[in-house]
């Protein structure tokens, strides 16, 4: 068993020390999937650290760290990530569309549309990894893995139990499937990642 899975147990059993351990040992790592959500405008500011520590602590209660190991944990926090950052962009462009119009600069508007439109997609893919879960819910664990994860197609495939036949078939049903929604929404394409 690897230092990080024993870090887990020790949590999930009520260890305040190993849950402080934990942090600081994937602090890093919840970075750069946090970079991977495209919820944080500015990905290396206050966006992405706000993300990491609201996902750390719904998943860093004993009672939320129900995960068995390195990789189970990190998907599992990539799911939060997730859903922390789509609920920041309906929030957002709720408020921007229901607010009132506020002077600002041409540059300041245009970043503002940039990060509008980023929004936009994200929550396109979020739809679309929605209609993916209801036609097949391996499917769209494997993709969330890949993308948001950042876990290679392998790693991802051991975390699903899943052959290498198996896992290549299913990678490129599940990008099939995005393309052609993202594609009817005229949003962004997955990656080959």
């Amino acid at each position: 068993m690897d230092e990080l899975t024993l870090l887990i147990a020790r949590a999930r059993d009520g260890d305040r020390g190993a849950a402080e351990s934990l942090f600081r040992a994937v602090y890093d790592d919840l970075r750069r999937i946090a970079g991977r959500q495209g919820a944080a405008p500015h990905s290396d500011g206050p966006g992405r650290t706000s993300l990491v520590h609201e996902a750390y602590f719904r998943l860093a209660r004993p009672e939320s760290l129900n995960v068995n190991d390195r990789q189970h944990f990190f998907a599992v926090a990539a799911r939060a990530m997730r859903q922390i950052a789509v609920d920041r962009a309906r929030e957002r462009l709720t408020v921007k569309r229901g607010s009132g119009a506020q002077a600002t600069t041409l540059g300041a508007a245009e970043d503002a549309q940039r990060d509008d439109d980023r929004l936009e997609r994200l929550l396109d893919l979020h739809e679309a990894l929605e209609a993916l879960e209801a036609a097949d819910g391996r499917l769209a664990r494997l993709v969330e893995l890949r993308v948001f994860s950042g876990l290679l197609l392998e790693e991802a495939g051991d975390l699903l139990g899943l052959s290498r036949a198996t896992l290549k078939r299913d990678w490129r049903k599940a990008r099939a499937f995005l393309h052609a929604r993202l594609d009817s929404v005229g949003a962004a394409n997955v990656s080959d990642a």
